[in-house]
């Protein structure tokens, strides 16, 4: 069967599919079988191939239990990481590391406003021209950004951080030579001591993936408050967590609605958490993140965007700011350094490949009131780098650990020590 003539028994199946098939009562076993006897009885015996019969059945069926033939399929590829969508005729993935452009559009702005209306009814969210703009998620916990024309000005865009079907774990990662195995030990050690620990990272780097990770060396016995905008992490092996959500307002239901990441620190507090985790600290919650830090919360873990973890703590300070304008700086350095006791910067290098850049001690301040860094581990290139491919790996510095109190109250020893 001809292109031509595949697109008009596609359009055929899906009117009478609408006409004569109750498809909100259907299972999908039911539903998918209904709609392979109506393409059966639409090509009128017209000769097609299996896969073009699979096409026209799975996009009809996608329209009703996924998310439309086209982006169904990509979402398939599981080598894909990252759906961008600018537009409904242009679509860029990430497929291992790689950025391309797909051969495969919308068929117009109207097709793709289809689509991204159903990912946000689905997600029980609005979106609409006087609410443009939508962070959510998607059933299988893959990260959606939506941004709707006039402030997106070639079309809408929708960007899809796909949600990984395994949990990150340190052995993962070690495979992928971000870390060692002694440098993972030394982490677990620290996790399991209780030291507060933030993630930093440029956009990409894989901050939220070694969240994951890190999270899972917490003991099994804790509570766990998990923070997030949209729901991400994968802690699978405590029992006791509770997962929370922020809500933002629309225009429809007013701004009395949103639950903001401030929110949701102050009542994780009430809540008898042994940890806090909070996906990624990007605004005034910063201040709150750092009071429950210094007041008996111990082992929180977080992210944050920066370049370095220099640029972590400069960021933190703007963020205390925004929710405490009247703070003197010297003692938002002084919450800082004393809530954050280890930063983990990675980075997304010029081969595309993430890596652990650095593991660094915060300590108090100096005679300048400016707070001092104790780097342990730091990333190296070696001479078989190339411009096209980094190597490399973290290297202990000469600089011993200065904070080991929390390491010997833990009922660890000199030789754990890095």
């Amino acid at each position: 069967m001809k292109k031509e003539e595949l697109e008009e028994l596609e359009n055929k199946v899906q009117e009478a599919s609408r006409m004569e098939l109750n498809t909100a009562q259907a299972t999908d076993e039911e539903l998918r079988s209904q709609i392979e006897q109506l393409a059966d009885r639409m090509a009128g015996g017209r000769y097609m191939t299996i896969d073009q019969r699979i096409s026209v059945v799975n996009n009809v069926y996608a329209e009703y239990r996924g998310l439309g033939g086209l982006l169904d399929s990509i979402m398939s590829d599981d080598a894909i990481t990252e759906v961008m969508i600018n537009g409904p005729k242009h679509i860029f993935v990430e497929k291992r590391g790689e950025l391309m452009e797909l051969d495969k559009h919308f068929k117009d702005e109207d097709d793709l406003m289809k689509v991204i209306r159903l990912i946000a009814d689905r997600a029980g969210r609005e979106v609409s021209q006087a609410n443009p703009i939508l962070d959510t998620r998607l059933m299988d916990g893959s990260r959606v950004s939506i941004v709707l024309p006039p402030i997106s000005l070639d079309g809408a865009t929708v960007t899809i951080r796909k949600f990984s079907k395994d949990p990150m774990t340190m052995d993962k990662l070690i495979g992928y030579k971000s870390l060692t195995p002694d440098i993972a030990k030394f982490l677990k050690k620290l996790v399991q001591a209780r030291y507060n620990i933030f993630i930093s990272g440029g956009t990409g780097s894989g901050k939220t993936t070694f969240l994951n990770a890190l999270s899972n060396y917490i003991p099994r016995e804790e509570r766990v408050i998990t923070i997030e905008d949209s729901a991400e992490l994968q802690i699978v092996n405590v029992p006791n967590i509770v997962r929370m959500e922020t809500r933002n307002a629309t225009a429809s239901s007013g701004k009395d609605t949103e639950i903001s990441m401030r929110d949701l620190i102050k009542s994780s507090l009430r809540m008898r958490p042994d940890r806090i985790v909070v996906g990624e600290v990007r605004g005034a919650e910063a201040l709150d993140m750092l009071q429950a830090m210094n007041t008996g919360h111990d082992g929180s873990l977080s992210t944050g965007h920066a370049n370095s973890a220099h640029d972590m703590l400069s960021r933190l300070e703007t963020m205390v700011l925004q929710g405490a304008a009247d703070l003197p700086l010297m003692a938002v350095r002084q919450q800082i350094s004393s809530a954050v006791d280890i930063i983990v910067h990675l980075s997304r290098l010029r081969d595309h490949s993430r890596k652990t850049m650095m593991i660094t001690e915060v300590l108090g301040m100096d005679e300048h009131g400016n707070i001092q860094l104790n780097p342990l581990y730091e990333f190296r290139e070696t001479k078989e780098s190339t411009l096209h491919h980094v190597v490399g790996h973290l290297v202990r510095t000469d600089n011993p650990m200065v904070q080991t109190e929390k390491l010997f109250r833990a009922g660890f020893n000199e030789e754990d020590l890095p």
